[in-house]
């Protein structure tokens, strides 16, 4: 078969703005940047030029004098159209980049414009738009950088196993949220795969070639969180003998992954919540902002609206990170996924081990879909190294530890189990003795969860499940320096 080669063009864009200076400033900008370019005044114009011209991107204000920029959107979305489109919004207005975001904007932009973000929210629209270039030819060899990108997303999609009905939607949403720079919020109990979902949607972005940045909000000293995420100059604390980035300089052009962003302290959420409203930060120590270009992902195990309601969250907060909402589904509600999990996950265990891929029994398969599994697919893969360490010939020995059984207190009076009367709920009893014994070992370690987890024989993730299994939160007063990443 022969092959064409592409026809190279510059990018077309549309920019559809009714007052005459504000158009003619960002037809300039886009020419230096070596781009075509059309304009519109209105509504009617800028449907006039989508008649006669394909774009690569559309640039638009929200108000216009005969109706609102949104109907373009909804019209290109109508007319399965490939052009990006950016909004353009009155400064301050978050409820209209949400509805803008949701109604399929790739971005939005604030008045006053920076022009330099500008020029970085169009290069990111255009930069993998299916353009003139690929609809007018075609060639038997796609570029090699597509090639690429489409065979990390295709792995990254691979790696959430599993072909029951939700996994199926999932892995459908999270391929059509993927080229929008809507926020995303990944819900779901702990152990169910938040991160790699997050990491699914970087995968298969425009920004799959840019930097990934995973950040755990809950495991970072509340003293340092500002200079963590903004960064910071050079002798602007103790010790800040040269300039540090933070994680948003870091995420720059790519994506920012915010785990257990339920953590956070309430000061710190206002912060985050003006860099990503603003897209601006400032380090510390500096006496100017500086633009930032990521895409912001959270996670949390957290009921996020709960939160808010108790006054522990803000709410204009969750309502710029929820634009697009993602919940998990928990492991024992998709028990027809656990022989292809078990499978996925026994064969990296003994490949890392070192150890020939061992086979799951009926027998045993059955005994694992009788568990609850609270900790999802975290707690599978921990039953299944214990399984593989403690098997022989190549045989797994499955070993159910204990949920329940406490550590003995020998300051506790002993209770003579022959003459008092039996607990009605069993459960709730040594769940309620498990509850006082954490909380002590937590007040005497002075809330630091990995030293507590150590006065009690406990791993840190073991000793993080329990607390939240039962409800046990650290005081917004303590401080808390243990280490928390998974």
């Amino acid at each position: 078969m022969s092959k064409t080669t592409p026809i190279h063009r510059p990018m077309r864009i549309l920019v559809v703005d009714d007052e005459p200076d504000l158009r003619t400033l960002y037809e300039l900008t886009l020419l230096r940047e070596s781009y075509l370019v059309d304009t519109a005044e209105d509504l009617r114009q800028a449907r006039e030029q989508l008649a006669a011209h394909e774009y690569d991107a559309l640039i638009t204000d929200m108000r216009l004098p005969d109706g609102l920029g949104l109907s373009l959107i909804t019209e290109i979305k109508e007319q399965q159209r490939s052009e990006r489109c950016v909004v353009i919004t009155a400064y301050g207005s978050t409820a209209n980049a949400v509805e803008a975001l949701k109604a399929g904007a790739f971005d939005y932009l604030t008045k006053p414009v920076d022009i330099k973000q500008f020029r970085s929210v169009v290069a990111s629209a255009v930069r993998h738009t299916p353009s003139l270039n690929t609809r007018q030819t075609k060639s038997d060899n796609p570029p090699e950088a597509s090639v690429s990108t489409h065979a990390n997303g295709a792995q990254a999609l691979a790696r959430l196993t599993g072909q029951s009905e939700c996994m199926r939607v999932l892995k459908n949403r999270i391929v059509k949220i993927a080229p929008s720079m809507a926020p995303v919020l990944v819900t779901g109990e702990s152990g169910t795969g938040k991160e790699l979902v997050a990491y699914a949607i970087h995968a298969n972005s425009h920004r799959a070639t840019d930097a990934w940045v995973a950040v755990n909000c809950s495991a970072i000293p509340e003293n340092l969180l500002e200079a963590e995420f903004f960064g910071a100059r050079k002798g602007a604390y103790t010790g800040a003998n040269q300039d540090r980035e933070g994680f948003f300089q870091a995420a720059k052009g790519g994506t920012l992954f915010l785990d257990e962003i339920g953590d956070l302290p309430l000061a710190m959420q206002s912060k985050l919540l003006r860099a990503i409203q603003e897209r601006r930060i400032r380090p510390l120590g500096a006496t100017q902002e500086e633009p930032v270009d990521v895409r912001i992902i959270s996670a949390t195990h957290k009921n996020l609206a709960d939160e808010v309601s108790a006054g522990r969250f803000r709410q204009d907060l969750y309502y710029r990170l929820n634009v697009i909402d993602l919940v998990l589904t928990p492991l024992r509600q998709r028990l027809e996924d656990l022989p292809d999990l078990c499978s996925a996950l026994l064969s990296r265990i003994a490949r890392e081990s070192g150890h020939p891929t061992p086979m799951l029994k009926p027998a045993m398969l059955e005994q694992l879909s009788g568990l609850t599994l609270p900790g999802n697919v975290r707690e599978l893969e921990n039953l299944l190294h214990r399984a593989l360490a403690l098997g022989e010939d190549g045989q797994l020995q499955l070993d159910v530890p204990s949920r329940t059984a406490p550590v003995p207190d020998v300051t506790m009076t002993a209770v003579n189990t022959s003459t008092s009367s039996l607990p009605t709920d069993l459960q709730r009893y040594l769940d309620d003795h498990e509850r006082d014994i954490l909380v002590r070992a937590l007040q005497e370690t002075h809330y630091n969860r990995t030293a507590a987890a150590n006065r009690l024989g406990l791993s840190l993730r073991q000793m993080r499940y329990r607390m939240m299994r039962l409800a046990i939160e650290i005081p917004t007063t303590a401080s808390d320096h243990g280490d928390d990443s998974l």
